[in-house]
């Protein structure tokens, strides 16, 4: 198996891992009676799903072996509202740099086509580190005893969008 086959094996695990985190985040906003944050986040893990199942349609695409590993349990302890934005962005800035590394791999390796690959990947990053960084600063601004101003911003800025028709193949579908 290739460095790049390896690499992005355990690119599965992470996106896995980013999935069930994103439902941990999504039940602790549940639970605070924060529905929109909640709906927040039940998408994102459902997004982070097909990342991992965009890649596992790469690798079947290019006969290479796949492995669905175990992912370690979530954090799902918070000590208040604004950890969990701060933690999500945290998780996108750690993705990116994985992303990055696996792209440095191809092309170490010379694997142009799985270097292209993984441009969709990387303007899915950028959104994704943007998007939660705007997030963490509205929490920010709000003050985690005003949360419904959060809620309230969520509410006018999120719109209900299927995949994107740019998304490469997902393996059994996107949710």
């Amino acid at each position: 198996m290739s460095r790049y086959t390896e690499a992005l094996n355990e690119q599965i695990a992470s996106e896995f891992g980013a999935s069930q985190q994103y439902v941990a985040i999504a039940v602790h906003y549940d639970a605070e009676s924060l529905p929109q944050l909640a709906a927040h986040f039940y998408r994102q893990a459902v997004e982070e799903r097909n990342h991992a199942m965009i890649i596992v349609q790469y690798l079947l695409d290019a006969g290479a072996p796949v492995v669905i590993p175990g992912v370690a349990p979530p954090r799902s302890g918070f000590g208040d509202d604004r950890e969990p934005v701060a933690l999500a962005l945290e998780q996108e800035r750690t993705v990116t740099g994985q992303i990055a590394r696996l792209v440095e791999i191809a092309r170490e390796e010379g694997d142009y086509v799985g270097e292209q690959f993984l441009g969709w990947f990387l303007d899915e990053q950028r959104e994704e580190v943007a998007s939660m960084s705007t997030l963490l600063a509205v929490v920010d601004r709000a003050g985690t005893d005003n949360m419904l101003l959060v809620e309230d911003y969520l509410s006018r800025s999120t719109a209900e969008a299927g995949p994107e028709a740019s998304m490469p193949p997902v393996a059994g579908g996107a949710l």
